[in-house]
């Protein structure tokens, strides 16, 4: 249950929805989703007045508040009626310094911000847990998703959780342990024999011939909103001293625009005094954001994409023109690992940080030191690697991980099996 709190919101604060194809500005209650000129393209943010915002609202006073969830930054969230909220704890995950994995670069800060500890272990609840406030606020019997697994989980427990049905559609190649999660959720799973992008065009047109409420990533404008209290997060907890820059995986592009819209928040309230750089990661077989941003443009190649990275596997980006402004905005960048280079910071995640992440969210570590041999980041900034799911959701790539690493012994059941293995480990 949560504590009684103020009920005060930021949704009386929001000026418009606009486009970010062609600027066009709709009042809230105008559209749902997206620019009915660009279609599914058209992309909406959620704009704030912040002078009024920061008339009724300090960062002392947050710090204040006694929740631990993203819910203690309602203030700044568009929330028509707090009480819709789902009961289970979001957010408010752990930040640690990880002095033993930053010598092994030699980098004197580096913090890492551990997403898994969320109710379904991935970063998507904050936005998932928006999503069913919005659904019930507006009305909506049903909601929907389409996800290669993470927002799926997310939507499934975060819908369970207040009794509102859910209809996921997903590849059918999700990891295993990904689709348990949502039949123990009760949610209704469409498995789509295709691709994540085929799996969100049914969903969408599923949604709007059933009349359900959707939750896609970048066709849903209100889920930046939910994924911004991560950049909240790290900027409090941190002591509202910010890093100098952010690594976090990318696929379709929602987490890294929901960091800067987070930041961009922040600082236009004056609670920090700049935004970091933002460094999105992409796999060498889904890197289509960083092809455009090398180009310098906001159109994209759609591919096929292929990486054990499920959760950025990705190729047709749909959240690309936020992500693109986050890297470009804040003179980020880019880079790019192999599917080698990501089971090898699985390792080093879990042994050195005792974090254990899903291939994703480990390609964040795999792109520091990327940046760092590229000359994009210095040894002496200040570092924070956001990791955005728990490696239990992908049990044959952590296998995969520690292939041939010789850390497995098999006993037979004698005190002198047992005898004869020490005296050769002794040697």
């Amino acid at each position: 249950m949560h504590s009684p709190i103020p009920q005060l919101t930021a949704c009386d604060a929001i000026t418009c929805l606009r486009c970010l194809v062609c600027g066009a500005e709709y009042a809230p209650e105008e559209v749902r989703y997206v620019c009915p000129h660009h279609g599914s393209d058209g992309v909406l943010d959620v704009v704030y007045d912040y002078t009024a915002i920061a008339a009724r609202a300090d960062r002392d006073a947050l710090s204040a508040r006694a929740e631990l969830d993203m819910w203690r930054y309602l203030p700044l969230l568009p929330v028509a009626d707090p009480s819709l909220r789902p009961p289970l704890a979001v957010g408010w995950t752990p930040i640690a310094r990880a002095e033993r994995l930053g010598r092994r670069l030699s980098l004197s800060h580096l913090w890492v911000k551990d997403e898994g500890r969320n109710p379904t272990a991935s970063l998507k609840d904050r936005a998932s847990a928006l999503a069913v406030v919005k659904a019930r606020e507006a009305g909506f019997s049903t909601i929907t998703t389409a996800s290669s697994g993470n927002a799926a989980a997310a939507l499934a427990g975060m819908a369970a959780s207040v009794g509102l049905p859910a209809v996921i559609f997903v590849p059918a190649t999700a990891p295993e342990a990904k689709i348990a999660q949502l039949l123990v959720y009760g949610a209704t799973v469409v498995l789509v024999e295709g691709t994540y992008d085929q799996a969100f065009d049914l969903c969408i047109e599923a949604a709007d011939r059933q009349g359900w409420y959707c939750r896609n990533t970048a066709y849903n404008p209100y889920m930046t909103e939910g994924k911004k209290t991560a950049a909240y997060e790290i900027a409090e907890q941190l002591g509202w001293e910010v890093p100098d820059c952010i690594f976090v995986a990318v696929g379709d592009g929602c987490i890294i625009g929901g960091l800067h819209k987070g930041f961009r928040d922040l600082h236009a309230l004056g609670w920090i005094d700049r935004v970091p750089r933002l460094m999105g990661v992409q796999a060498e077989g889904s890197a289509v954001l960083h092809h455009a941003w090398r180009r310098g443009t906001d159109e994209i190649t759609p591919i096929v994409p292929r990486t054990i990275a499920d959760s950025i596997s990705v190729g047709v980006p749909r959240d690309r023109l936020k992500a693109l402004r986050a890297v470009r905005e804040t003179g980020g960048a880019f880079v790019v690992v192999s599917d080698e280079e990501i089971l090898a910071a699985m390792r080093e995640l879990a042994r050195l940080t005792g974090v254990f992440a899903e291939p994703a969210a480990a390609a964040a570590w795999a792109g520091v030191r990327r940046a760092l041999a590229d000359g994009l980041v210095h040894r002496d900034e200040r570092v924070l690697v956001l990791v955005t799911g728990n490696g239990l959701k992908d049990i044959p790539a952590a296998m995969r991980a520690v292939e041939g690493d010789g850390r497995i012994v098999r006993l037979a059941s004698s005190s002198e099996a047992l005898e004869e293995w020490l005296a050769q480990a002794e040697g």
